[in-house]
């Protein structure tokens, strides 16, 4: 993964012009930095940092380090037409086991940078590029955060089954419940077919169908935290009586929009306002540290049956049967070329 810029022609032609004046700055940097952050900056009250940085790396801009400079990519080509001889263009390389972007969602009150995984690309002016001792003014530095994001793999397999038979007290027949995906991996916003096969052998009555997605987050840097979040819930009034058969597909859209209000949830790194959608669920290639990765993200679809007995008392000895296969939520690739960490 790449990850191609520019450095501003502000600050490029700022650090031209001061040094023909003989100002005592030594250098222009620019700085990639990919930090997991689990607490707001405002906590820091007792010098403890609620962040962890994962991978760090500077880059000499002005004046060019010496050595052979990568290619140009098409984009920067075009960047370097505007800004003219005062634009200089940088390339990252980054490692693949890079963890990608995730915010955890603040709740609508909180303020500040949101705990989660983040890029941060700064350019500045400094003697050195990473001096503890030496203080740089916030004028001559600038920041931007950027998204990393893994899309869906060309190749997808089937999608998964599950089944459940289960038997109640006092009866010797049973409910089979089979539920099913057509595909592996689903793209955010896409609706999710899900195909439902019910054979009720008992005298008990199947009263409604619930569908659920859960969103389960595991956080790994800095404590065993696992938590599940319900992104979607919706119940069908499909009724299956005693010694009946249904078999029936629900489609169902898990949706950002309808999860605002939930704090905590996963979300594909958010840039300031901009939209955004449900944390994509995390893959990992053989041999990746899952550790590093700070944050692993991963779905569920339940399928519950509300079950009742007949007569007056049924609702009061009611029970569920859930079966439940793993989703895969993901964004698709986009079209042409593109670099995979922009």
């Amino acid at each position: 993964p790449q990850f191609d810029g520019k450095l501003s022609k502000a600050y490029a032609t700022f650090w031209r012009n001061s040094n023909n004046n003989h100002s005592p700055f030594g250098a222009v940097w620019v700085q990639l930095v990919c930090a997991f952050r689990y607490g707001h900056d405002d906590l820091d009250v007792i010098g403890l940092s609620f962040r962890k940085d994962i991978w760090i790396k500077h880059i000499q801009i002005y004046p060019p380090a010496a050595g052979e400079k990568p290619t140009n990519t098409p984009m920067q080509d075009a960047l370097m037409k505007k800004a003219g001889e005062e634009g200089h263009p940088f390339t990252f390389v980054m490692p693949t086991n890079l963890p990608c972007s995730v915010t955890l969602q603040p709740a609508p009150g909180d303020t500040g940078k949101p705990c989660g995984v983040d890029y941060e690309l700064k350019a500045y002016i400094a003697n050195e590029a990473d001096n503890p001792d030496e203080k740089i003014s916030k004028k001559d530095t600038c920041r931007l955060i950027i998204r990393k994001i893994q899309f869906a793999p060309d190749k997808l397999e089937t999608g998964p089954k599950s089944s459940i038979l289960k038997q109640f007290i006092m009866s010797d027949k049973a409910i089979h419940l089979e539920t099913s995906i057509e595909k592996e991996v689903y793209y955010h916003g896409d609706p999710i077919p899900v195909k439902v096969k019910i054979n009720n052998e008992t005298n008990k009555v199947v009263k409604k169908v619930r569908i659920s997605i859960d969103q389960t987050t595991d956080v790994l840097l800095y404590s065993a935290d696992k938590y599940t979040k319900v992104v979607l819930c919706e119940e069908f009034g499909d009724q299956v009586n005693s010694n009946a058969t249904l078999e029936k597909e629900y489609k169902v859209t898990p949706l950002l929009a309808n999860n605002k209000e939930k704090r905590g949830l996963a979300l594909d790194g958010k840039i300031k306002d901009e939209d955004t959608n449900l944390a994509s669920s995390t893959l990992l290639g053989s041999g990746v540290d899952k550790d590093i990765q700070g944050i692993l993200v991963s779905y569920k679809i339940k399928v519950s049956l509300m079950v009742a007995s007949g007569g007056l008392l049924g609702n009061l000895t009611s029970s569920d049967v859930t079966a439940d296969i793993p989703l895969v939520l993901m964004s698709p690739k986009p079209a042409g070329e593109y670099h995979s960490s922009q």
